[in-house]
């Protein structure tokens, strides 16, 4: 037990916000994304998204306009979406939608050759009103919404893009940043994950004060 700090457990949360501030130094962010980028960093402990984290101009004031209008939130697993905080959700009529496990979108998936998860974004189509894309874990989601947008199949209000892994991840979030009229928040490179992009989107919904 030697060196161990005892921390009540309601300031847990805090103290690791506190740790992570001291760890950055002299490093500034600006005051929007701060809270997300430390979040992302509190839930993965890799300060590597300090430099990694990439916003459109518009991502986070579009994605908090959408969320305080009753969004649906996409998720491409069913980790993303139980890592979202309901209760905050619920506060603003948010939706949190994965269709992953649904039994048809396999069945499609299988039919036709696509992955679970692009036939998922094609199902997300048919949803009315704003919509944000939490994408943690398949490129192809990804490479699926890039070919909707192309085709004017689908506009969403922002896309988060931080899937996680080694075959086509980075080239999928290039194509999601060079759309000229998507906004969206990315973490380069292959780092990312289900529960990155559910952090992400916690940090959007307890910033919307």
């Amino acid at each position: 037990m030697k060196n161990i700090i005892f921390v009540e457990p309601s300031n847990i949360e805090k103290r690791s916000f506190e740790i992570i501030q001291e760890e950055m130094g002299d490093i500034q962010l600006e005051k929007e994304i701060e809270p997300i980028v430390k979040r992302v960093i509190h839930t993965s402990a890799d300060f590597d998204y300090l430099n990694n984290m990439c916003f459109s101009k518009n991502a986070v004031k579009k994605a908090k306009e959408a969320l305080k209008n009753g969004a649906t939130i996409v998720t491409d697993t069913n980790m993303a979406y139980s890592g979202i905080n309901k209760k905050a959700a619920a506060k603003y009529g948010v939706s949190i939608h994965c269709f992953m496990a649904d039994e048809d979108v396999a069945r499609e998936a299988a039919a036709r050759g696509e992955t679970r998860a692009a036939v998922s974004m094609e199902r997300a189509a048919a949803i009315k009103g704003p919509i944000i894309f939490a994408v943690g874990n398949a490129p192809t989601a990804l490479i699926k919404l890039y070919e909707m947008i192309k085709n004017k199949a689908i506009k969403p209000e922002v896309i988060i893009g931080v899937p996680v892994g080694f075959v086509n991840v980075v080239e999928a979030k290039e194509l999601i940043m060079s759309l000229d009229d998507v906004e969206y928040i990315v973490a380069k490179g292959r780092k990312g994950g289900s529960n990155i992009a559910a952090a992400i989107c916690n940090a959007l919904l307890y910033n919307l004060e």
